[in-house]
């Protein structure tokens, strides 16, 4: 009969603990910054922006106003116009936003309440993280709720009507300018024209 043998084995080591998931965060999977003007993509925009703002002695110019002889010449125009003068047109734009800004002190004052809650949010939150019944908030919800809370307020100041009232004028004074402006007269390099997009051929 075979005798009963005894084996040692001897266990030795480390054993390595699970990463928790929880304590580490990949790089893919963090949250997008929010937009500011200090970012190099707004910064360069605004950049070429006024870099291509034109002189508003040519901009506005009367004796360079013309109504165009044929359909062609007008399609022509706007196209060369809006292309050349676009700065410009923002510039209308943002001047026009300002105007009914200062014009309606209801809507500034609104417009001042729901950025002073957002920017309290956004102290509180970095101080301490916002907690309703056991569940935290975060900012962006935070946000939202101050944004849909915000809309009888702006409604009620006035800001759609304002937002049509821009849009409108907007529209109408590009459109008019850039039918009647006559860009033939401007004296632009060949150079310079490459810059403004291709040329149409008159009809």
């Amino acid at each position: 009969m075979l005798n009963d043998t005894k084996i040692d084995v001897e266990l030795s080591g480390e054993i390595d603990e699970p990463i928790k998931s929880g304590t580490t965060t990949s790089p893919s999977m963090s949250l997008p910054t929010p937009l500011s003007i200090s970012q190099p993509v707004v910064k360069e925009w605004f950049g070429k922006k006024k870099a291509n703002l034109r002189p508003f002695g040519t901009f506005f110019n009367t004796t360079n106003f013309q109504i165009p002889p044929s359909a062609g010449r007008l399609t022509k125009r706007l196209y060369k116009n809006i292309e050349y003068f676009q700065s410009n047109y923002v510039l209308v734009f943002v001047v026009l936003v300002v105007y009914c800004l200062i014009s309606s002190p209801l809507l500034l004052i609104v417009i001042a309440a729901a950025g002073g809650a957002s920017y309290i949010a956004s102290m509180k939150n970095s101080e301490r993280k916002l907690a309703i019944a056991g569940h935290e908030v975060s900012l962006a919800q935070q946000y939202g709720v101050i944004s849909v809370c915000s809309i009888p307020f702006f409604l009620w100041a006035g800001a759609g009507g304002i937002v049509f009232w821009v849009l409108g004028a907007s529209m109408f004074f590009i459109t008019a300018h850039a039918a009647f402006y006559n860009y033939d007269a401007l004296e632009v390099a060949e150079d310079q024209e490459q810059l403004v997009g291709a040329i149409v051929e008159e009809v």
